[in-house]
């Protein structure tokens, strides 16, 4: 929240919240490094069905101290997965379906 003022009356205003979109294409998250403020949503977006390629999921390998992991459903088309991320670190992130299917979130 922030505070603004308005003809001389202080208001609280909600800031908007914070997403930061990630597309899941054919063997790749794009981008595939992201750095975000700590409450920021990520948003995995796979393709729509005219785009589809191979199925993916979306999986915490490894992430800061007392963070609990993650795992999206496996998904080819039509999909989204989200997580609001509110600790501060280094997110790993992997498609268990495809190893070399990797991408890092940074928390500041």
């Amino acid at each position: 929240m922030r505070m603004a003022v308005v003809a001389g009356v202080a208001l609280l205003v909600s800031a908007a919240p914070k997403t930061r979109t990630v597309h899941v294409g054919d063997n790749y998250y794009s981008p595939a490094t992201v750095k975000v403020a700590h409450g920021t949503t990520v948003v995995w977006r796979w393709p729509g069905f005219d785009e589809a390629g191979d199925v993916h999921d979306v999986k915490l390998k490894s992430g800061p101290k007392g963070v609990k992991k993650f795992h999206s459903e496996s998904a080819a088309s039509d999909y989204a997965f989200k997580r609001k991320l509110t600790v501060k670190g280094t997110y790993r992130i992997v498609c268990t379906l495809h190893e070399d299917m990797r991408m890092t979130i940074r928390v500041h």
